[in-house]
């Protein structure tokens, strides 16, 4: 590959780049507690596996607050619409406060009932229970956070959910050392550590986008009508999403059901994986800001010409980081436990998930390029089809006693089964509709 000899090249770095280092900084946030909360003991930190995984999937659900609106706003960005652009952001903040307060109301009774759902074992449970109520009142901060940063995608700026991933990060890594290990508040102090961080870090983005509205004159109290269209326009991308985080929580209440040590071995893995997932997606971020900008200025050999240069992009992304993890590998464990048994499955997943990342490079930049498009529609068939390949695979797995290995990869199957199903629709011309706003 020459690098930044392709027209595009210098376009995709200038937003990639900071989206990697704002994305890889999201998974830092339970890296960093599963790291301190390991120094608790096993039980705790398979806790975490299992109230980080259900988070993940409560917030991950609403993830439609950031890609529906980076395409929203970057095809009126395209289109020369800067005062509708940042109003459809702000629309997206208020109907994220709206989602958040509902999610804490519905949530806290259930707590309990999620964490069983999961296969919490009696060891488990009660760390887990604690991590995730207390977790939910960081839900606020977290969705205003996708909603913002949906904005400043759109409007082609990735640099300031860059700093303020960083910041919050920074934040949470001080809070959670002095909580748990400083005032020996236990797993309660790592979960208090995350909820601040992620509320200063949503108040960071609301002051930001504020400011934007001044500057182009947008509205800042809600339009009824614009809260509904993107909450409809949302449906399609939550059932895409509510697909991906069924494979992720069936995974982890595969791993759950075959032991402490696998379970916690697993939060792990799946950490990591989640950390590389997020690393290779910025060029995806890239994808969709760049798609949406594109299609919104009608000019669509631009669209595919850029959908080429990111996939070569993804597929090296994936290399590196295979070699990364594979070189690492000896040591890795060793950073996030000292049970001889949850090191030795970790060793073994290691290598199955070094082994899936180029094939996750395309799929991630294939799933961004088809989000910028607006593609939501086809998005969640291609979900629901993807999703029937895993489960009986997953189920198999556990009814055979396939093992933590085995499990991941299944995960390998399903990846893969997503990269012919992008692939397809990529390869034709459907998604490539034109205009400010997708017909």
């Amino acid at each position: 590959m020459a690098i930044l000899k392709h027209p595009h090249d210098r376009e995709i770095l200038r937003l990639a780049v900071p989206a990697f280092g704002a994305l890889v900084a999201e998974p830092l946030f339970l890296l960093a507690d599963s790291a301190i909360v390991g120094r608790l003991g096993t039980g705790p930190q398979a806790g975490l596996g299992i109230a980080g995984q259900a988070l993940t999937t409560i917030v991950g659900v609403c993830v439609f607050l950031a890609y529906g609106t980076t395409a929203a706003v970057a095809r009126q960005v395209g289109a020369g619409q800067l005062k509708d652009a940042v109003r459809q952001g702000i629309d997206g903040i208020w109907l994220a406060l709206a989602i958040a307060g509902g999610l804490i109301l519905v949530g806290l009774p259930l707590v309990p009932w999620i964490v069983d759902a999961f296969g919490a074992t009696s060891a488990v449970a009660p760390a887990a229970e604690t991590y995730l109520r207390i977790s939910l009142f960081g839900i606020p901060g977290m969705l205003v956070v996708l909603a913002g940063t949906g904005v400043l995608r759109g409007m082609q700026d990735t640099r300031t959910p860059l700093y303020v991933s960083v910041g919050s990060f920074t934040l949470n890594l001080a809070l959670n050392w002095l909580f748990v290990l400083g005032f020996g508040w236990g797993i309660a102090g790592s979960a208090w550590g995350t909820v601040i961080a992620q509320t200063i870090g949503g108040a960071v983005y609301v002051t930001t986008v504020l400011r934007g509205a001044r500057r182009h004159g947008a509205p800042l109290l809600p339009d009824a009508q614009g809260v509904r269209a993107a909450a409809t326009a949302g449906v399609a991308l939550i059932v895409r999403t509510v697909t991906l985080q069924a494979v992720l929580v069936a995974a982890t209440a595969v791993a759950a059901h075959q032991g402490v040590s696998q379970l916690a071995a697993y939060g792990v893995g799946s950490r990591i994986w989640l950390f590389l997932a997020l690393a290779l997606d910025a060029i995806a971020i890239a994808g969709q800001a760049i798609t949406g900008r594109y299609l919104g200025a009608s000019d669509t050999q631009a669209v595919r010409g850029a959908t080429r240069r990111m996939i070569m992009w993804g597929v090296g992304g994936g290399v590196v980081f295979a070699l990364v993890i594979l070189s690492a590998r000896p040591w890795l464990p060793a950073l996030f436990t000292q049970d001889p048994a949850v090191r030795s499955l970790l060793l073994s997943s290691l290598v199955v998930i070094a082994v899936m990342q180029p094939i996750a490079g395309v799929v991630f930049v294939l799933d961004g390029v088809l989000i910028g498009a607006g593609d939501m529609r086809y998005l969640a068939l291609a979900g629901t089809a993807t999703m029937a390949v895993f489960l009986p695979a997953a189920w198999l797995v556990h009814a055979l006693g396939g093992g933590l290995v085995g499990l991941w990869l299944t995960i390998g199957l399903w990846m893969a089964a997503r990269l012919i199903t992008l692939g397809v629709r990529a390869r034709g011309g459907a998604w490539l509709v034109t205009g400010a706003v997708r017909g």
